[in-house]
């Protein structure tokens, strides 16, 4: 397998403590794995945080058709919600609180209100008719 310490370090490289935090969460590698997981990571996290291009990564990460293919896998399985849930639920937890949240906001003004809308008549500079038929 290609060892993390064979490339040079980026800023957005997960540190010990934060992959020792979601590598029980990756499932066992096959003997197929040329590639280890933080890698692979490492390299998602590099293209998130640079906002380049798939072939845009750089050379000493693995090829850039074995990240997307790694990244879109962890969508399809979920990995990344359970990495995103795992995260939440240690930074509520070390601010000393539940794990879960216990209630949510909604936002009464974000719904959108379209059946009173057909109601209302015409727009006059779009000329339309309204609902009764008269323009």
């Amino acid at each position: 397998m290609i060892q993390k310490n064979e490339r040079r370090s980026y800023a957005s490289d997960l540190s010990d403590s934060q992959w020792a935090m979601i590598e029980p969460l990756f499932p066992p590698a096959g003997n197929r794995s040329k590639w280890e997981k933080r890698e692979l990571v490492d390299a998602v996290l590099y293209l998130v945080d640079n906002g380049c291009k798939w072939r845009n990564l750089p050379h000493d990460f693995p090829p850039y058709t074995t990240v997307a293919n790694f990244y879109y896998a962890a969508i399809r399985s979920g990995l990344w919600e359970k990495i995103r849930a795992a995260l939440v639920e240690r930074v509520r937890t070390d601010a000393e609180r539940k794990p879960g949240p216990s209630y949510a906001i909604i936002d009464s003004q974000s719904v959108k209100t379209t059946s009173a809308a057909e109601e209302r008549g015409i727009d006059g500079g779009k000329k339309q008719k309204d609902v009764n038929g008269t323009s």
